[in-house]
């Protein structure tokens, strides 16, 4: 699923009822599946990971740097549990590689020249619009 495997045993799991149309099942199973996972603590990703997605998902931490997922798109508690740690999977991927640091470079010789011509021929289509008095 992903190159980062994190145990189930760092993942804590509770159900509730889910929202929405659904009859007499919605009333009575609990298959809305909320997952806690804690970021800080974790042993299972490289540490420069572990920041990037802090940082990344600062806003989606509690203060003890717990996320909250929560998946109630199908019918069964456990599409729903495959479907949230999906989730997370996805979002350790977004970080997993470092961004790429741009490199300041300067514009060459000959693509500055090229600028200032387009300028000076800019400005003089301008000048020879005007009325001469």
């Amino acid at each position: 699923m992903s190159k980062f495997n994190i145990p189930h045993s760092e993942f804590h799991f509770t159900f509730s009822r889910s929202s929405g149309a659904g009859g007499q099942n919605i009333n009575k199973v609990n298959t809305k599946v909320t997952l806690h996972w804690n970021a800080r603590l974790t042993t299972c990703l490289p540490e420069a990971v572990q920041q990037r997605f802090i940082t990344k998902y600062s806003n989606k931490l509690n203060d003890e740097g717990e996320i909250t997922l929560s998946s109630q798109a199908h019918r069964t508690q456990h599409m729903n549990i495959t479907d949230v740690i999906k989730k997370l999977y996805k979002m350790i991927e977004s970080v997993a590689l470092a961004p790429i640091v741009r490199k300041p470079t300067k514009p060459t010789i000959s693509s500055v020249r090229k600028r200032v011509d387009e300028k000076k021929q800019h400005g003089e289509k301008k000048k020879n619009r005007q009325e001469k008095f």
